[in-house]
């Protein structure tokens, strides 16, 4: 494979060509050459798109597919796709497939359906065995196998003496935890933020105490056992205080927040679109602009698409009956264009890789080609015609976003949109 990107503005701050426009030479899947006005006597294919900006390749570090047991929502193939063409050049996979990915079979099996593809997966290990909560899932076996991180997607814990278990052992092998936070007892039945809209709607409320309590509780058990915690999709403004405090302790904590949680509020419930019914549940305008806020200063570490495709039957029903999820990794780059500095947006959506323990490279000569290609200034209507998903469920449907992502180079491959 050899190429020259041609004209490419360079936003990486780790790299000494941050800021300048240049061209870029790539053969075998490293970049041999960065300068202006490179000659090309490799032959290579030249890659000449407007206004291009190349960064560092996007991780996502929570993507639901499907595959294996739910492939009418997504395949690990089309999904892996669909993540090319969206800017993201590795995912971390969620485990709430049928059967759940909680031993080295179900890795590998995942594994090896992901491979040869331009955007490689990183599974995530179930905590618990069928993520029901109640026994320790083989988590050193599924990280001998590939496994980035163990958690339940969307569970949260109850049995805090298993959590406690659970980040004592995986110190051993250096394991990361990641723990959903919200009560159960005080979700309750809830389907929707507890405020103003849902008691205007009569939809039962779930209350912010519900997410924050439960992340106390986990900060407290991170304190005393040490090890590393990750708490996902976070989605309230005292949420954000609570893991403040925790880093100001010293504590190996981060955290991510889903791109609806940045741009959206529970207004858009007002119509009863079961699109915008996720979890935890959209919140306030105070809420999303502490959100806002917990980015700039550092606080939330990594920002997600939490991209979760469900089929029409369970999302083209009755509110409090139908399942939470939006897919994202489409509308990701153009609606956090809506919300946030482009610099900003581009660290929030490669830090996660330290995190997880992926490999990382800056954009310099001799080191391999990892890169996102994008254009932040078009602004357009996201519309079904810019979903790749077999799930059409967005909750960015007929929204203007900023920005069109062109595609991605990596594993010696280059995929454009």
């Amino acid at each position: 494979m050899k190429i020259i990107i041609r004209e490419a503005k360079i936003i990486d701050s780790k790299s000494p060509f941050h800021n300048q426009t240049l061209d870029i030479l790539i053969v075998d899947g490293f970049i041999k050459k960065i300068g202006v006005d490179l000659p090309n006597s490799e032959n290579a294919e030249e890659v000449k798109l407007d206004n291009l900006h190349v960064s560092q390749g996007w991780f996502d570090s929570s993507v639901s597919f499907g595959e294996p047991g739910y492939e009418d929502r997504e395949t690990i193939g089309n999904g892996l796709n669909t993540a090319s063409k969206s800017g993201f050049t590795a995912i971390a996979l969620q485990p709430n497939s049928s059967p759940i990915i909680d031993n080295q079979s179900q890795v590998n099996f995942v594994l090896n359906k992901a491979h040869g593809f331009a955007t490689q997966l990183f599974p995530i290990g179930a905590l618990t065995k069928e993520s029901e909560g109640k026994d320790m899932a083989e988590l050193y076996d599924m990280q001998k196998s590939g496994a980035v991180a163990f958690g339940d997607y969307t569970k949260s814990l109850d049995n805090a003496n298993l959590l406690k278990i659970a980040l004592q052992y995986v110190q051993d092998f250096d394991g990361l935890v990641i723990a959903f936070a919200q009560d159960d007892k005080l979700k309750g039945s809830g389907v929707a933020n507890e405020g103003l809209v849902s008691t205007q709607l009569g939809l039962k409320g779930i209350p912010n105490l519900a997410e924050e309590l439960q992340i106390a509780r986990n900060l407290f058990l991170l304190e005393y056992t040490g090890g590393k915690l990750h708490i996902p999709t976070i989605s309230t403004a005292r949420s954000v205080q609570l893991i403040k405090e925790a880093k100001a302790k010293g504590l190996n904590i981060t955290c991510s927040v889903a791109v609806h949680h940045l741009v959206l509020t529970d207004s858009t419930l007002e119509g009863f679109d079961t699109r915008y019914k996720v979890s935890p549940p959209l919140r306030t305008e105070t809420d999303r602009k502490a959100l806002l806020k917990g980015i700039k200063d550092g606080t939330i570490d990594m920002i997600t698409s939490d991209h979760n495709p469900i089929d029409i039957e369970h999302k083209k029903m009755e509110f409090d009956t139908a399942k939470n999820g939006t897919i994202g990794l489409e509308s990701a780059f153009g609606a956090l264009m809506t919300v946030l500095p482009l610099e900003t947006i581009i660290e929030k959506l490669t830090a996660g890789k330290a995190v997880f323990s992926i490999e990382s490279h800056s954009i310099e000569e001799a080191l391999k080609a990892n890169l996102t290609l994008f254009n932040p200034k078009p602004k357009s209507i996201f519309t079904k015609s810019n979903i790749l998903s077999k799930s059409k469920n967005s909750a960015f449907l007929g929204m203007e976003i900023k920005g069109k992502v062109y595609g991605i180079v990596n594993q010696r491959k280059i995929i454009l949109a």
